[in-house]
């Protein structure tokens, strides 16, 4: 068993997205970037993942500045290389371009000392899939309630 701890979570992704598929991707950073995902200072809000001339990058990502670092920092929302297989990345690009698809990252973390981001072949929802999606968790959330005061 592999130790992972998670630094950061997108919700918004599977918020906004029906998850078709998820796959690990790894991550090239320059050193000031790995020493501020230890610390957690990630955002994958906007993030997503685009297929360019076979290689898969990481747009949107903000990775925030290592205070320490000084003169020597990183740009905090630079495009990083995501490290996949070539028959991966063409199964991902082919996806995007004929079904309509994105590539969402839903977590990043770190797996063995290395960062690695989860990402999903999503589909986005519509808006009524959205409220529907509220409305389900809202009535098990009431159910929940319910059977709690029941049983006291």
């Amino acid at each position: 068993m592999v130790a992972e701890k998670t630094v950061t979570f997108n919700r918004k992704a599977l918020h906004d997205y029906h998850v078709l598929e998820r796959l690990e991707a790894g991550i090239s950073l320059v050193g000031t970037e790995i020493k501020s995902i230890r610390l957690g200072r990630v955002n994958l809000r906007e993030a997503y993942a685009r297929p360019e001339k076979g290689e898969m990058w990481l747009v949107g990502a903000h990775i925030a500045q290592y205070p320490p670092a000084g003169l020597s920092n990183h740009d905090p929302t630079r495009r990083r290389k995501l490290l996949l297989h070539a028959d991966e990345i063409a199964e991902l690009s082919k996806a995007v371009d004929e079904k309509g698809l994105t590539v969402v990252p839903l977590r990043l973390y770190l797996k063995r000392g290395r960062a690695k981001v989860e990402l999903a072949l999503a589909r986005g929802k519509r808006e009524y899939d959205r409220r529907q999606t509220i409305a389900r968790r809202d009535a098990e959330r009431e159910m929940q309630r319910a059977l709690r005061r029941r049983s006291r």
